[in-house]
């Protein structure tokens, strides 16, 4: 699962690659109030970490994912000139997520299983045959959920106020922080939950009574 997970988040490189652009742009956004100029100051470190890795030639997956967030919040922000609508590509993509999780929990088909899954790829379902390990990837799944509903709870309110600084604050904090600490606790709960892959061996029958041999007369 933490294998997983790392390849998901992409390590710290790619989680700091992710909240760069973000604290960029908030930053030009406190120093300038003028919404082009951030999102291109938003923009800028993230094609600087494109290059990074361009040199560096290691996989630019998740720099490319920070370039696409940000060509989003644009484009929504620009549309309104409203800088904190460049938050609610990000939020309506967690509250969808969200809804997606909750629905896989809601039908016993939790989204971890399949975090744990993908490991398997010779039967990538053999966790959901074991009633044990679908009620542990359930709980997993319920504190994996959290981090989300945590963030949207705090930004959603700040995003109808207009708070453009304190929702990029929120959205680093309430970010991957949040998630790397429910990964530990989740990874705290493996280590100390039972979690058996396949059922107990059935017990051998007893052995056959020993042959009486005749007494002798």
């Amino acid at each position: 699962m933490r294998a997983q997970l790392t390849k998901v988040f992409g390590g710290r490189r790619g989680v700091l690659e992710g909240a760069v652009p973000t604290i960029a742009f908030t930053a030009g956004w406190i120093f300038t109030h003028d919404l082009r100029l951030s999102l291109y100051v938003g923009g800028g470190s993230a094609l600087l970490l494109l290059a990074a890795r361009i040199v560096q030639r290691s996989t630019p997956q998740f720099v490319l994912n920070s370039l696409v967030g940000i060509a989003i919040a644009a484009f929504f922000a620009l549309r309104t000139g409203k800088a904190e609508d460049a938050f609610l590509p990000g939020m309506l993509y967690s509250g969808g997520v969200s809804l997606l999780m909750l629905l896989s929990i809601i039908t016993r088909w939790p989204f971890v299983g399949f975090m744990i899954g993908a490991a398997n790829p010779d039967d990538p379902l053999s966790w959901r045959k074991d009633p044990a390990m679908v009620r542990v990837c359930t709980r997993l799944s319920w504190l994996l959920l959290l981090p989300g509903v945590l963030k949207l709870a705090v930004q959603i309110p700040l995003y109808l106020a207009g708070q453009v600084v304190a929702l990029g604050v929120a959205k680093v904090v309430l970010g991957w922080p949040t998630y790397v600490a429910a990964l530990g606790l989740a990874l705290l709960m493996l280590m100390r939950t039972s979690t058996p892959l396949q059922q107990p061996a059935p017990q051998e029958a007893a052995a056959p009574n020993a042959t009486i041999e005749p007494s002798e007369s």
